[in-house]
């Protein structure tokens, strides 16, 4: 499960270490907040799953967890409470806004590590099954089940890294991918990849898709994105 980015957002910075620490050890990618407001800085649509604790300043994680519910961007990430208030109420609360799992204070670690595996293990389950099987603009047909690409009927000839780039920005029409973002999704596997491996790959992917090339939009300072025309 090491494709998996977790941020961790607890004003107890002790317990987040511990978090970081431990899901680390198993794999995953870990980042932490102290703060929602800190988490709001974060590029949170970047992330698989979320770790909220509920009582924290003016934004409570039930109330950070509402915002992202209604955000489009980050709607279907996964959240887990971790929290000290356990009664029924509360938890009735948690599940109300969108939570995916709740775990009261205090846990076991592995209790942790447990739930976080088998909130991904259903979620990717639920994407994999919502996904369609072509992804479709204009005459350019990416096909997610023969993993093939082609243009007017005729096959482009892309590599497994090119067509996991072109899927991923044609998913997301219009939102800007950093290289962070895409080294993330596409290369999370591998130890050590230069950010100038994404610039070759999309010049790569741009020649290969012909006109539909100049939709795969340089944001200069931000990333790329695919724009409609």
């Amino acid at each position: 499960m090491n494709n998996y980015r977790i941020l961790a957002v607890d004003d107890e910075e002790d317990l987040c270490e511990i978090l970081k620490f431990n899901l680390e050890n198993e794999g995953f990618e870990v980042d932490t907040a102290n703060s929602a407001e800190e988490a709001l800085k974060m590029d949170l649509a970047s992330y698989n799953l979320l770790l909220l604790d509920v009582m924290m300043g003016e934004i409570s994680g039930f109330k950070l967890a509402s915002m992202l519910k209604k955000d489009k961007n980050t709607a279907k990430i996964p959240i887990i409470f971790i929290t000290a208030k356990d009664t029924e109420n509360d938890t009735v609360t948690g599940f109300n806004v969108g939570a995916d799992d709740y775990i009261s204070k205090p846990f076991s670690l592995r209790e942790v590590v447990a739930r976080v595996k088998a909130v991904l293990r259903r979620t990717a389950q639920t994407a994999a099954a919502q996904l369609p099987e072509q992804l479709i603009y204009k005459s350019l047909v990416l096909d997610t089940v023969k993993k093939k690409v082609s243009i007017d009927g005729m096959e482009a000839p892309l590599t497994k890294k090119e067509f996991e780039i072109l899927q991923l920005l044609l998913q997301n029409k219009g939102r800007v991918f950093s290289r962070e973002d895409i080294l993330g999704r596409i290369w999370s596997d591998e130890v050590y990849v230069l950010d100038r491996t994404i610039d070759v790959n999309i010049t790569r992917l741009r020649k290969k898709i012909g006109t539909y090339g100049k939709c795969i939009v340089t944001r200069l300072g931000y990333g790329y994105c695919f724009e409609a025309e």
